[in-house]
């Protein structure tokens, strides 16, 4: 008898959740942005929201909710019903701001890994009257000038800020973070020399690069940038430990059903493949960047774990 009811429950589970595949999307899918409308997270999120909407014929709703360091706009999205039909537009920040601020909820626990959408690599750059010329110089300079050294981060906490801290702890030198309120002021003052360095996304200094006004010394990752084909690696500038990249993602609430994640994370993966989409990220700089859901909860876990030793050594605090 007891073996008759766990087949039934188990054919009623699955039937339920065959169902809730099959027919969703129901309804419009409330697309929460948690941050302010304009940049690279815009044009991504409209990205996701119009294929969707293409391929579903259910409207993908963008709804920026910037504030708190990610944080209230990912409670809006916590707090919401579980069917699919709210989902989160996440960065890797979403893993290390929840440590360095009060949150009220869990980074890992409480979200369900959808799909990743793209990746961009960091590069190390200095003011071109910084006198290096290749990574070990630079490092020997900035050993030669401990708490001398100035690099500017479009944000405490950011990033920007976590690469430099992680930079310090690896090369074994020590810069000063300069926090400003955005790329644009952190850029605007390392080419006016205000700052020597700083650790960003090659979209942010590609033109100064070019012009002359920026040295760029390595890039992360396991291969050079096709723009800039002379500047190597970490790993080729001696400084392979160095690594760190920043993702794009979708994730749902905890409880969505496993069968909505993945008709989600297959149709995203689809897109992704597709050369317009591929010349779309390349603008901002990324790479169309694929994981399975597991995949994507195996890495948020592994980033959470890595930027929470960068956050402990260097003792990082946001005021």
């Amino acid at each position: 008898m007891r073996l008759i009811l766990f087949c039934l429950l188990a054919l009623t589970c699955t039937t339920q959740s065959f169902g809730q595949s099959n027919t969703y999307p129901s309804k419009p899918i409330r697309f929460i942005v948690p941050f302010a409308a304009g940049g690279s997270t815009s044009i991504l999120s409209r990205l996701v929201g119009d294929r969707l909407t293409k391929s579903w014929g259910q409207q993908v709703l963008v709804d920026n909710r910037p504030g708190g360091n990610t944080i209230i706009g990912t409670e809006a999205m916590v707090k919401s019903q579980a069917d699919g039909h709210t989902i989160l537009f996440a960065t890797t920040s979403h893993v290390t701001y929840p440590q360095l601020t009060p949150a009220p909820y869990d980074a890992l626990k409480d979200f369900a890994a959808v799909a990743t959408i793209g990746n961009s690599q960091y590069v190390l750059v200095i003011n071109a009257d910084v006198p290096a010329n290749t990574l070990l110089e630079f490092i020997n300079f900035a050993k030669a000038r401990p708490g001398q050294l100035n690099f500017s981060s479009p944000g405490g906490g950011g990033m920007g800020h976590l690469a430099g801290e992680m930079f310090n702890i690896l090369a074994a030198v020590k810069l000063q973070n300069v926090s400003y309120k955005g790329s644009a002021p952190a850029v605007t003052d390392l080419v006016g020399g205000q700052v020597q360095l700083s650790f960003v996304t090659p979209i942010n200094v590609m033109s100064h690069i070019k012009a002359g006004k920026l040295k760029s010394l390595a890039i992360t990752g396991k291969r050079r940038m096709d723009a800039l084909p002379q500047m190597p690696t970490f790993a080729e500038g001696g400084l392979p430990s160095f690594d760190m990249s920043v993702w794009f993602g979708i994730l749902a609430p905890a409880a969505t059903p496993g069968t909505i994640i993945n008709k989600l994370s297959t149709e995203i993966a689809k897109f992704l493949t597709q050369p317009d989409v591929a010349e779309t990220l390349a603008s901002q700089g990324m790479d169309p960047f694929i994981n399975t859901p597991e995949q994507f909860a195996t890495l948020m876990k592994a980033d959470y774990a890595k930027y929470a030793k960068v956050i402990e050594t260097a003792k990082i605090k946001l005021e």
